[in-house]
């Protein structure tokens, strides 16, 4: 089967990433599968699956994301979510939503996150998991992340309150961490209690496919694959004439007049994701539509040159 473009993977809980990637290789019968956005065995939500050749495109997806989450106050674990060895609980009935709304502020914007003992991150080689598995701790260097925003859905009192937040943020931030932090600014513990990806580089939950689903389409024959064309629209677009067509699958390197240039102008994008200044990625279509590859933009000393750098 030939297959090129992406696909919105509802991940259900307990399957790594890399276990959904087997998993589609074995329903579409496709060597050439890969993910983008890492989740956790117990996350579940929307997870980019790329496709044949669309593979090589998972480095120019955007990097923002959104979540659902819920935090459960009065308990910590190893693992900063409900996996992990429970290391304090402490029963907390006195926090308020007041106090956690006046607390929430300290994670919007661009904040510094150590990521927990248990994910993915490298140090020496070796995934912080595997270490902390054998029992090593490690000093982590905090990092900068960016979250947009905390949004309360829910709050539920009791001995061990339970706060529901959306969370829309950039690449490499944690949930986890910040339940962990925002529990330690209250004085009360908190750990992740649940956490569902409700959007991952330009793909949203409401149009995401289950395994089941998927393997519904493909026996009604009514699959088909999201274009790369609907997951790029953050990154300009040129479209060239039929001689530069040519000579772009020639490899040759084109100069273009940057009023050729478009880009996707849209209220839900960030104002990063206009057109910057050169170098920058750019899609690159011929006059039928379709889709030629990405195209590397920059100034010479007397013109703009478009470089192929990944061509279809």
């Amino acid at each position: 089967m030939t297959i090129d473009g992406f696909l919105n993977l509802n991940k259900p809980a307990g399957m790594t990433s890399h276990d959904c990637v087997g998993r589609v290789r074995r329903i579409l019968k496709l060597k050439r599968v890969g993910h983008g956005g890492t989740l956790d065995p117990a996350v579940t939500g929307v997870l980019p699956i790329a496709l044949g050749r669309a593979t090589r495109l998972l480095q120019f997806l955007q990097h923002h994301k959104a979540y659902r989450g819920t935090i459960r106050f009065g308990l910590t674990t190893a693992t900063d979510d409900l996996e992990g060895e429970i290391l304090n609980s402490q029963p907390v009935p006195e926090l308020s939503l007041e106090q956690v709304q006046a607390a929430l502020p300290n994670f919007i914007g661009k904040i510094e996150q150590f990521p927990p003992s248990f994910s993915a991150v490298q140090v020496g080689g070796k995934r912080l998991y595997e270490l902390a598995r054998k029992g090593e701790t490690v000093e982590v260097a905090a990092r900068n992340v960016e979250v947009f925003r905390l949004d309360i859905l829910g709050w539920r009192p009791g001995d061990f309150p339970e706060l529901d937040l959306s969370i829309a943020c950039g690449a490499g931030t944690y949930i986890r961490a910040i339940a962990r932090d925002l529990g330690a600014l209250l004085n009360a513990g908190g750990t992740l209690a649940g956490l569902t990806r409700t959007e991952s580089s330009g793909f949203s939950i409401d149009q995401s496919l289950t395994f089941e689903e998927l393997e519904v389409q493909l026996q009604e024959n009514t699959f088909s694959p999201i274009l790369p064309s609907a997951v790029l629209r953050h990154l300009g677009a040129i479209v060239l004439s039929p001689e530069y067509t040519k000579r772009w699958f020639q490899g040759q390197r084109l100069p273009i007049p940057e009023t050729t240039i478009e880009a996707e102008k849209s209220s839900n994008n960030p104002p990063e994701n206009l057109i910057p200044e050169p170098p920058y990625p750019l899609q690159v279509y011929d006059r039928d539509g379709n889709f030629l590859g990405i195209g590397q933009v920059a100034n010479s000393d007397t013109t703009t040159i478009l470089s192929p750098q990944i061509v279809f």
